[in-house]
């Protein structure tokens, strides 16, 4: 059962693995924008730190598997994900910036989020996706005020 909620339900065993598991936490929550009308952001909160907290752990119980930081794991994208999209207002647009910029955040990992990966186990494979999460957080806020 880690394995598969690690590999978010098997996408970490596909070629870009990562890029595809954020693709769809997008879709998700694009549908969870609709469901809510997008009112509901302490749901939304609350899923990111349980989504998070659950990948620590998977993260620990694989890496004597798979070992450090697999490509298999893509759990951690999904949280990034969900941390770059908190309190965005809903749209499409913020959606698709959400997602190229915690793509770029986390492909290129500037200002420290390489060295989240030294921490131990599960919780160096989830911090790098955080942070990566919280900059674009940062950027994409930045950006909706501009162009608002």
């Amino acid at each position: 059962m880690n394995k598969l909620i690690a590999s978010w339900f098997g996408v970490g065993y596909i070629k870009g693995g990562g890029t595809i598991a954020a693709a769809i936490t997008c879709v998700l929550v694009y549908f969870f924008w609709q469901v809510t009308a997008g009112q509901n952001i302490w749901l939304f909160l609350a899923i990111t730190i349980i989504i998070n907290a659950i990948g620590i752990y998977v993260g620990n119980q694989v890496e004597p598997f798979w070992g450090k930081d697999s490509y298999r794991v893509v759990i951690d994208e999904v949280g990034g994900m969900l941390v770059t999209l908190l309190f965005i207002h809903p749209n499409t647009y913020a959606l698709i910036g959400g997602f190229v910029l915690f793509r770029f955040f986390d492909m290129v990992k500037p200002l420290y989020i390489r060295k989240m990966e030294n921490l131990p186990a599960g919780t160096g494979v989830m911090m790098d996706d955080i942070l990566a999460g919280v900059y674009s957080n940062i950027v994409l806020q930045v950006l909706l005020v501009i162009f608002k």
